[in-house]
């Protein structure tokens, strides 16, 4: 089965990975359109060239690998940044496996991005093509899974518990930790972003930081903010 979580940047993905890497019944794929961005954006990235030359950039054959995920058992989970979708982007293949989506507040993704990369728009951060999808799925499924990031870092175990259940699949203590380390899996990326998820073994706290936006992103923040409440309304710990 395939599973794709949908996220944008500094929203805890890469530790979700890990855990459900940590599972007997799982293979996880790390961000599998990373190389076919790059190379459509021309994206001034930290190891572009490299990450080009790695990895498949043709979407056609990344999506055909996916689709043949979908009927085989053992569970196929796919970290996906919903900025690596562009408006050419096929989006077709998305009902070939159940759609997830993690989101966090705009604020506080804001603020960390900022901190290392230039933000230029809300495109950077992916909210307004994960609200694309988002409502692309409302309109094939009935299953509308949203988790929120401060949710999974505070009590990570219900909401893996819940995440399994809305899955069809068992839940898995294997999922609340982890070993320390690189993974054979992770993107040769990890060397400039994985530096924290690779020396820790569980889920961290996010610690909402008490700054001010900088005036330059209010009107990224505001367009953001209201995307986040509507996917956020859909948050399993909701009932609807």
């Amino acid at each position: 089965m395939n599973i794709f979580m949908w996220s944008g940047p500094r929203n805890l993905s890469t530790a979700l990975m890990r855990s459900f890497e940590n599972r007997n019944d799982a293979e996880v794929w790390d961000e599998p359109f990373y190389a076919y961005y790059l190379k459509e954006t021309n994206k001034d990235h930290p190891m572009a060239n490299k990450i080009i030359q790695k990895y498949e950039n043709d979407s056609k054959k990344i999506i055909k690998k996916i689709v043949s995920f979908e009927k085989i058992d053992k569970i196929f989970y796919q970290k996906h940044m919903t900025h690596h979708m562009l408006e050419q982007t096929n989006l077709n293949w998305i009902s070939h496996g159940i759609n997830c989506f993690l989101i966090r507040d705009p604020k506080d993704v804001i603020l960390s991005y900022s901190k290392k990369n230039i933000l230029t728009d809300s495109n950077d951060i992916g909210f307004p093509m994960q609200l694309k999808i988002f409502n692309m799925v409302k309109k094939f499924s009935k299953k509308i899974i949203v988790i929120n990031a401060d949710d999974l870092s505070s009590n990570p175990k219900k909401i893996l518990q819940l995440l399994c259940k809305n899955l069809d699949i068992s839940f898995s203590e294997k999922m609340i930790n982890w070993p320390k380390g690189e993974r054979k899996t992770d993107g040769i990326w990890e060397s400039i972003w994985y530096n924290n998820v690779k020396s820790s073994s569980k889920f961290e706290i996010l610690v909402k930081k008490n700054e001010k936006i900088p005036d330059q992103y209010i009107n990224i923040y505001n367009k953001c903010l209201s995307i986040y409440q509507e996917i956020n309304s859909y948050n399993i710990l909701y009932e609807r």
